[in-house]
């Protein structure tokens, strides 16, 4: 049995961050994931859960005044869907193993047995409670500089990394908040063969959630899916 993996002190991760905390416990909260209190019973503290509480209303707050304010021709919904982008499972996972934050983890053995420390969800969850943990210990200010160094300075470059993969995206929110697949369906061509277009529907059941147009089925697919994610991350 591969022995677990010892968590690395989180004084290195304020050392490669730059920032003290004033209270070391938040810091460390937000690293525990909750399979670890189920096999430590004698654990006194909380998971990180209720810190990943807060820490996704801070990303959504910063990263939309940002947004607001650097795409002030932008609708509603383009600011919807660029917001989705920069604050995607996938998005806020490939961050955190970029700060490894995997090694900071403190898991079950089962979950270090199915390669939790490199788990998209737990890791973005992770990355969310980190910022939970700096928004309470330092502050807003502090919050909104850690998230514009790690995600605001490369924002473009982030959200067309997305834009390219709606319909992955797509699938995640409807997996998670209905446990369902969507299905995409051809709604009309038109142009002559050397330029056609395309104009693609995507479905819940039989709802239509979106639909986009392209020169092929594939881009009007992602175009619809990006449609779709608009809609819904309204309120």
């Amino acid at each position: 049995m591969k022995t677990p993996m010892r968590p690395k002190s989180p004084q290195e991760l304020e050392r490669q961050l730059h920032l003290e905390f004033k209270d070391p416990k938040i810091l460390q909260k937000a690293f525990i994931h909750r399979s670890y209190l189920n096999e430590h019973k004698d654990f006194k503290g909380d998971s990180n859960e209720r810190l990943e509480f807060l820490g996704d209303s801070v990303l959504s707050l910063i990263v939309s005044q940002f947004l607001y304010g650097r795409l002030p021709k932008s609708t509603e919904g383009d600011l919807t869907q660029t917001r989705a982008s920069l604050v995607r499972t996938e998005t806020l996972a490939t961050l955190a193993k970029n700060l490894s934050l995997g090694k900071y983890l403190y898991l079950s053995k089962g979950e270090e047995e199915s390669q939790g420390r490199d788990s998209q969800t737990i890791l973005a969850n992770t990355f969310e409670a980190l910022v939970g943990a700096i928004f309470l210990d330092r502050g807003l200010e502090e919050a909104q500089k850690f998230i514009e160094k790690i995600i605001l300075a490369n924002w473009q470059t982030l959200a067309n990394e997305a834009a390219s993969d709606n319909k992955s995206m797509l699938q995640e929110i409807l997996q998670r908040k209905y446990h369902l697949s969507p299905t995409y369906k051809l709604l009309k061509t038109w142009g002559p063969d050397h330029n056609r277009s395309f104009e693609v529907g995507v479905y819940m059941k039989e709802e239509r959630l979106g639909s986009g147009t392209g020169k092929n089925k594939q881009s009007a697919a992602q175009s619809a899916a990006a449609n779709a994610i608009g809609r819904l991350k309204k309120p």
